[in-house]
């Protein structure tokens, strides 16, 4: 037989226990001393024994009672543990939200925004992964992250997309480069170039491929997939590259310049990713929110 018993029952209970009168428990419970009266009735009839001894001036309890009296204090505690717990989630004093992120993303602007979030919510824990298109994705599919910050790609139609921001191209060099005093780049000036390129797992190079096909660039053979591993290789005047704006951070070397691409159909646009038919917590709605607002504040490197 299953329990029908509600916390206002158990509360009635140990009120009575305490007061050991029918009476004054009704009065600190709020209600008429007959109501009372039915809700430990109805208790007794739940637990399937009486569960105190009455007569005209004394209240006690059976031996039952007194088992029950633990576990009557032990649910009341584990309840209110529990709706102290959800209270904590809901006001994100707690929690866990994961994202995925490309890692021009993850090492550069995105940092910033989860330490804002860290700050406003330091109870709760944030979880990074920085990785391709497809792995971020995949992240997604199988539940390890709440919000994917990714490229487009042809396996989206799963999932609910929204943009975040377009990316525009660079030209990075060495100063001494031929191109390097141009203040901006049209792609029929890289024709002789030798290019150093991002592996074509990324979306980067998924990008480029087209648009730099017909131009007349030089395939140096190198194709990595580190950013850090292209400015090496750049500095070492092995070559140029063309990377997005939000990656140019790694770039940041007295040697090298970055000039901007004259190319308006050449622009990585942005994603933020989540899973269709999986709600947000409220702490990886939070960080979205944020996400949202601190996109619209733009993405200058």
């Amino acid at each position: 037989m299953q329990a029908n018993i509600s916390t206002r029952l158990l509360q009635a209970f140990l009120m009575l226990n305490d007061c050991r009168h029918f009476g004054h428990a009704a009065q600190r419970c709020h209600v008429s001393q007959s109501a009372f009266s039915v809700m430990i009735q109805k208790l007794e009839a739940a637990a399937g024994a009486r569960l105190f001894e009455r007569d005209t001036r004394n209240v006690t309890l059976t031996p039952e009672g007194e088992l029950f009296v633990e576990v009557a204090r032990q649910l009341m505690s584990d309840i209110e543990a529990a709706f102290s717990d959800m209270s904590d989630y809901v006001a994100r004093r707690k929690g866990r939200v994961s994202i995925a992120a490309l890692p021009s993303l993850a090492a550069g602007w995105l940092p910033p925004v989860i330490a804002m979030y860290r700050a406003q919510h330091p109870g709760v824990t944030v979880e990074l992964f920085d990785a391709i298109s497809d792995h971020c994705l995949n992240y997604l599919r199988q539940g390890k992250a709440d919000i994917a910050l990714t490229a487009p790609g042809p396996n989206l139609m799963e999932f609910d997309t929204q943009p975040l921001c377009e990316d525009p191209f660079y030209l990075v060099c060495r100063r001494d480069h031929k191109l390097a005093k141009k203040r901006v780049i049209r792609v029929e000036q890289l024709a002789g170039c030798e290019l150093i390129h991002l592996a074509r797992s990324t979306s980067v190079r998924q990008h480029l491929d087209t648009l730099l096909q017909p131009v007349g660039v030089i395939n140096t053979g190198l194709e990595v997939e580190h950013l850090a591993t292209v400015a090496g290789l750049i500095e070492s005047g092995l070559g140029v590259s063309l990377v997005p704006e939000l990656t140019l951070f790694q770039f940041r070397h007295p040697n090298l310049v970055a000039i901007p691409l004259n190319a308006p159909d050449l622009v990585r646009p942005l994603l933020i990713v989540k899973a269709r038919e999986r709600s947000l917590s409220i702490a990886a709605q939070g960080l979205l929110e944020l996400i949202q607002e601190k996109s619209r504040s733009g993405f200058a490197p």
